[in-house]
């Protein structure tokens, strides 16, 4: 099996041991606390998962230059975001404490981590700039995940954590969260030796399914896992749970027996385009996925990035730093001309018209409406569910 990023074996950062975590959630109560943002909830979610290996905590403050700057840490590990704990306000917490750090995302504020408290130090304006041109491609706070970002704080808490739970993520998903230590699991158990993965915070239309049937077919694959993301996204995104059962239901009909598991992740959404992709195939690497199909305009948002940067990105990112591959993929749409969905620029005889092209927000008036997509955008039984959930929103 492939083998996870910067280490030789992965080293997830939940506490297993039951009893240990039972000591660490009563330590907690007379530790000093804090209630951390939901993207630094969501970063200790995919630490203790695994996702992130080989940290082993939130980045200090050389490091999180450094990643913006150059992609690696100040000891050479490759990284292409920044994995903060960023707050406004720090209080009386200073370097050597051990702090507990309080879910922002659950009722009651439960403690999520504990952390051993390396240094605390402030962002300046200059270096927020420099994260966000780096990282995001922009500083316009207009952009969700330079939002979050200005939002969270400019106070940086660094230092090794201790995972306790993985906040909603496993309640609420249940059937579909899963930590990279269960995905090469199962991976291990099905047999699979080259495995291609999906990244989707959207229901899968014909094309992405198509998509996904290409790339097993020219990787000779065995299996395919469909990763998605389970955290906050933008508001009008589809909710994660109808984005599960349209999913689930497309691979139920659509895919032979033992060829896809659904599965998902518990982290919010950067909408960091390029940086992102390379963030995503970092972590797919760790969860034992040899392949990371990247397409157009993959994990971006309005206009911010070019139509494959997420792609080109990948030329930049050293020899060696990674072991796992990029399938690169094209925008695909279903041809009326060969009656088959394929990769526009695999039809270079083909016009506009000779295409079945929706925009997003026309799919979204026809679901609304009760009407379903044409059968070459969606199959049926996706559509009813997606159909089902815009009129309950118009309702």
């Amino acid at each position: 099996m492939i083998k996870p990023h910067g280490s030789d074996t992965l080293n997830p950062l939940f506490v297993e041991d039951a009893d240990k975590r039972a000591a660490l959630q009563k330590e907690a109560e007379g530790l000093k606390s804090i209630t951390i943002s939901s993207a630094a909830a969501g970063n200790a979610v995919m630490l203790g998962g695994g996702y992130f290996n080989p940290l082993t905590g939130f980045m200090n403050k050389a490091d999180t230059l450094s990643v913006a700057e150059k992609m690696e840490t100040t000891s050479g590990l490759f990284w292409p975001t920044p994995v903060l704990n960023a707050v406004k306000d720090a209080g009386d917490i200073k370097a050597g404490d051990r702090v507990a750090l309080k879910d922002p995302n659950v009722d009651g504020n439960p403690v999520i981590a504990i952390m051993d408290v390396a240094a605390v130090e402030e962002l300046s304006d200059a270096d927020m700039t420099l994260i966000s041109e780096k990282v995001y491609g922009t500083t316009d706070a207009k952009h969700p995940g330079v939002e979050a970002l200005l939002e969270a704080g400019k106070i940086l808490l660094s230092g090794d954590i201790q995972v306790l739970n993985y906040s909603y993520f496993a309640t609420d998903f249940g059937d579909t969260y899963k930590t990279a230590v269960e995905i090469r699991s199962e991976i291990e158990k099905r047999g699979w030796k080259r495995i291609v993965a999906f990244q989707t915070r959207n229901p899968m239309h014909r094309a992405h399914e198509e998509l996904c049937h290409m790339a097993m077919e020219r990787l000779e694959a065995d299996g395919l896992v469909i990763h998605m993301l389970l955290g906050k996204l933008k508001p009008g995104d589809i909710p994660a749970d109808v984005r599960d059962e349209a999913i689930r239901k497309m691979v139920d009909v659509y895919f032979k027996p033992n060829t896809a598991i659904v599965t998902g992740y518990g982290f919010d959404m950067l909408y960091a385009g390029p940086r992102e992709a390379v963030l995503h195939a970092v972590f797919r690497q760790n969860m034992g996925a040899t392949d990371l199909i990247v397409g157009r305009d993959h994990a971006g948002v309005g206009d911010y990035y070019t139509d494959f940067g997420a792609q080109e990105i990948f030329d930049d990112v050293p020899e060696g730093a990674m072991d796992l591959e990029i399938f690169k993929a094209d925008h695909t749409a279903y041809s009326k001309k060969l009656d088959k969905v394929v990769m526009m620029r695999e039809a270079p005889d083909h016009t506009k018209e000779d295409f079945v092209l929706l925009s997003g927000t026309a799919v979204r008036e026809m679901l609304g409406e009760g009407k379903a997509p044409p059968k070459e955008f969606s199959r049926p039984e996706v559509a009813k569910i997606l159909m089902d959930y815009y009129q309950g929103l118009n309702s």
